[in-house]
């Protein structure tokens, strides 16, 4: 009942020691929840350690189980606490009350005098705050069930049982992964290294035997001729059907449509949960069609995740809102799983509510910073000590600068430029020293661990550390003192890197310019001051770097970057454009780069076994199939043109097949190539070079890579600030920074949430594209095909970078005659052939017809068909 918990009408409450230890073990998110809670002052919630106290400890006797020890424990610890409050000489008497959902202990508790209620009572006496029942967790799947209490799907097996079965190889244990497009499907991702079976599919209500997405489930594999492919329709569940189990039958009829013998895939059931991964679902409520009805569906926007029965009286307040509700349980009888409403969010289509929405459903921590983590921020204000000075090198006399794209705050990284006496040329980097105002294992530490990186929306950033550091004392801004990781190197008027030392420094940077700034100083005629001059020489030195790095292999690939000009007052997406690069992002990149991989080199030759390094893994060749076809398609419509021939056996071949792939009478497509290209790559990731053995990164051409240029947004760059700090002996080492078991945790978790980062990012640009389009009306556009699928294509639109499905079935038109050819790859609708890169024209509209999953609608308009 943590929902109830935390709820701000609960205070004055004793958490007792014996009961936080029973939760520690059983639930370590509950665990944290609470302890949150008893740290809030606000709450009046305290913790008694109770197990040593002695007028409360209790020995466990003769025959009597734990369990039963620990019940008489809470028992004596509630009588005592009664007792002592008589002490206090007050008017009111305080009366303390024994909450417990434990029938027995409950019995015997008012059987020795003590008052005591479960939690529904409890709730339900409080008249005042109504909405308070709502939040309760249905805790018995018994007395819930539904009137019809027809048995639905198998019985779960025990987990003592499945875990003897998982030893003896009858059951295979895996992650359970909803499908998004038919929710009668899911696969199972078997846990071990055996290469052969990694994915099981299963197919039908009683097989998926009320698993939940990302739920660690047991599978038992159906015998060979049960097999099934995957099917190739999309299902929705409409949830019209509740009790009909029958038209559910049906449906599962029409996924075995396919007997394609090549397309069989081990299949198996579900048999018994291990470990249920159920977190709180943002959604809305489907409201019940019966009068005056409590209970109703509550539709997760969340596809993978079934519908889930709630219980509540202001069901016609909550129409229309989006609302965030946890699963209590799923009996055998229901159709759907059970559970209780936790809070409502806001109006659905409303920014505020919809960014809340996005932040929650991608998993990404903002809610604003605790005072326990607060409290580790430096006092204000805030100077520089001789203390701070003792091992830095003091480098305030240089010409500083940095370069970065207009509004930024969270400034990471600043430069400089000079010539040496022997006619050689000094470069430094200079990256904010955020390690020097982060401890490790401290509450802020934790807390940035945890967020992993800061996360840009369209019009919000999420920080990672807090703002007192991101936008000011680690800011590297210009004219005032601030702390600094430098790296120099010595270099030759070739770019060659003769020395490179590490130092922590003190700087003062002299300018703080946005890419256009820095541009039109360095194309100025007029300007020549020193800044500008540095400016001149870096971007010099940049453009050897690049072209050297390119020769090496590396490659560089485009992908329509869509901002959005946002309006000052209402805050709505104006017009969208798509980003231009400069030659001075270019520029900054180069010796960001060149940073990051001088660092790696040196954490890795100091400490081997544990640095934190980043990789991208070269993708498998059949990656490519759609890019080379694609290419190959083109060459035959331009009449075999020579240079339309992708070659993938390198990065280095890819590169230079993808920048000699240019036609003339079609200038976007070397654009379109790269953009498919890109989609053919691996993710990078961080790893721990103690727990791998491959460190190549594929883009970059690098042999080792790490994140050291950032580490203001992002936690990777903080770790390999302490790495390098430790192997220069500017810090000292702690003992997780030399686990590589830890540090591979917290690679893990730092992969994750760069993922949803990602995730996040692009659910707010197509959020605020569908407000933009959402005033717009009807647009006709020019777009690109980017795939072909088997019913539709995939366009791609420059003009706002806005990639989307043109679909040929329509619900209630006929279907045309369609006839997919997978080796061209072609679609051809009726009369009409489309390829790969065609140009065509669309019609661009916002169908708002489902209010929870709002969606971009596109109609082809050229060719007609």
């Amino acid at each position: 009942q943590i929902d109830i918990l935390e709820d701000p009408v609960i205070k004055n409450v004793i958490v007792l020691q014996t009961v936080l230890q029973e939760v520690r073990s059983r639930s370590a998110p509950v665990y944290k929840r609470i302890r949150d809670v008893i740290g809030n002052p606000e709450k009046h919630f305290y913790s008694f350690t109770n197990e040593h106290h002695r007028e409360t400890y209790v020995v466990q006797e003769q025959g009597e189980t734990s369990n039963d020890r620990n019940d008489r424990a809470i028992r004596v610890a509630v009588k005592w606490y009664s007792e002592h409050l008589k002490k206090i000489e007050d008017e009111e008497k305080i009366q303390v009350i024994f909450l417990t959902n434990d029938r027995t202990n409950k019995e015997k508790a008012l059987e020795e005098g003590i008052t005591a209620y479960t939690c529904e009572e409890y709730i339900k006496s409080l008249v005042a705050n109504p909405d308070l029942v709502d939040r309760l967790a249905c805790v018995s799947d018994e007395g819930k069930e539904i009137e019809s209490g027809k048995i639905i799907f198998p019985e779960h097996i025990p987990l003592s049982k499945l875990q003897q079965g998982i030893k003896s190889g009858v059951y295979l244990q895996g992650t359970y992964r909803a499908s998004r497009d038919n929710y009668l499907e899911a696969t199972v991702w078997v846990h071990g290294d055996a290469e052969e079976n990694k994915e099981i599919l299963i197919q039908g209500l009683k097989h998926l035997n009320r698993a939940v997405h990302e739920d660690i489930v047991a599978v038992e594999l159906l015998a060979r001729d049960e097999w099934v492919a995957p099917s190739s329709v999309v299902l929705q569940d409409d949830g019209q059907n509740e009790d009909d189990i029958e038209i559910e039958e049906e449906k599962e009829n029409i996924l075995k449509t396919s007997d394609n013998k090549d397309m069989l895939r081990p299949t198996g059931k579900v048999v018994g949960i291990i470990k249920r991964n159920w977190r709180p679902f943002c959604g809305m409520l489907s409201k019940s069609q019966i009068k005056e009805a409590r209970r109703h569906l509550f539709t997760p926007a969340d596809r993978r995740i079934p519908r889930i029965r709630i219980e509540t009286r202001q069901a016609d307040t909550l129409e229309g809102q989006r609302i965030v509700v946890a699963i209590d349980g799923w009996p055998r009888n229901s159709r759907y799983p059970n559970g209780h409403f936790v809070k409502n969010l806001g109006s659905a289509g409303d920014k505020e509510t919809e960014t809340e929405v996005l932040l929650l459903e991608h998993d990404v921590p903002h809610q604003p910073f605790s005072q326990g983590v607060l409290s580790f921020l430096p006092k204000m204000p805030w100077s520089i000590t001789e203390q701070d000075m003792k091992h830095r090198e003091d480098l305030r006399h240089l010409h500083v600068c940095s370069v970065d794209p207009p509004g930024c705050t969270d400034i990471d990284d600043a430069l400089h430029f000079r010539e040496v006496e022997n006619g050689n040329i000094e470069v430094g980097v200079h990256i904010a020293d955020v390690s020097h105002f982060i401890r490790p294992g401290n509450a802020l530490d934790e807390e940035s661990a945890k967020r992993g990186t800061t996360v840009y929306l369209c019009e919000k950033r999420i920080d990672m550390v807090p703002e007192l550091l991101s936008s000011n004392l680690c800011s590297l801004r210009s004219n005032v003192d601030r702390l600094a990781f430098s790296c120099i190197w010595e270099m030759n008027h070739k770019a060659e890197i003769l020395k490179t030392r590490f130092t922590k420094s003190i700087i003062n940077s002299k300018a703080s310019l946005t890419y256009a700034e820095a541009q039109m100083r360095i194309d100025s005629a007029t300007m020549n001051d020193d800044i500008t001059t540095s400016l001149r020489g870096l971007n010099k030195l940049a453009k050897i770097l690049k072209k050297r790095r390119i020769d090496n292999g590396a490659l560089t690939l485009s992908s329509p970057e869509v901002r959005f000009h946002i309006d000052s007052e209402t805050h709505d997406p104006i017009d969208l454009q798509t980003k231009e690069l400069k030659e001075t992002n270019s520029m900054v990149e180069e010796f960001m780069l060149l940073a990051n991989v001088s660092v790696a080199q040196k954490i890795y030759d100091e400490f081997p076994e544990f640095a934190l390094l980043r990789k991208h893994p070269a993708p498998p060749p059949s990656n490519y199939d759609i890019l080379v076809k694609a290419a190959k398609s083109k060459a035959s419509f331009y009449h075999a043109n020579k240079n339309l021939e992708i070659k993938t056996d390198s990065a280095k071949a890819l590169a230079e097949s993808l920048d000699k792939a240019e036609s003339p009478t079609f200038p976007y497509l070397n654009t379109l190539l790269r953009i498919l290209a890109t989609r053919c790559m691996m993710q990078a990731v961080y790893f721990c070079s103690g727990m791998d053995n491959d460190f190549h990164h594929y883009g970059l051409a690098s042999p080792i890579y790490t994140h050291f240029t950032s580490p203001i947004r992002r936690y990777a760059d903080i770790i390999v600030h302490r790495l390098l700090a430790a192997a220069i002996g500017a810090d000292r080492t702690y003992p997780e920074l030399t686990d590589k078991h830890k540090l591979a945790d917290i690679c893990k978790n730092l992969n994750y949430r760069h993922k949803m980062a990602q995730y996040a990012q692009r659910a707010s640009v197509a959020f605020h594209t569908q407000l933009f389009f959402k005033s717009k009306g009807v647009l006709n556009e020019d777009a690109y095909i980017l795939f072909v699928r088997k019913n539709a294509v995939v366009v791609l639109i420059p003009k706002y970078g806005l990639e989307g499905t043109v679909f040929f079935e329509e619900k209630d038109k006929p279907t045309p005659r369609l006839d997919y050819n997978n080796e061209v790859p072609s679609l051809t609708v009726e009369d009409t052939t489309l390829h790969v890169f065609d140009k065509v024209k669309v019609d661009v509209t916002l169908d708002a017809s489902n209010i929870q999953h709002q969606k971009i609608r596109m109609v082809l308009v050229e060719p007609k068909v």
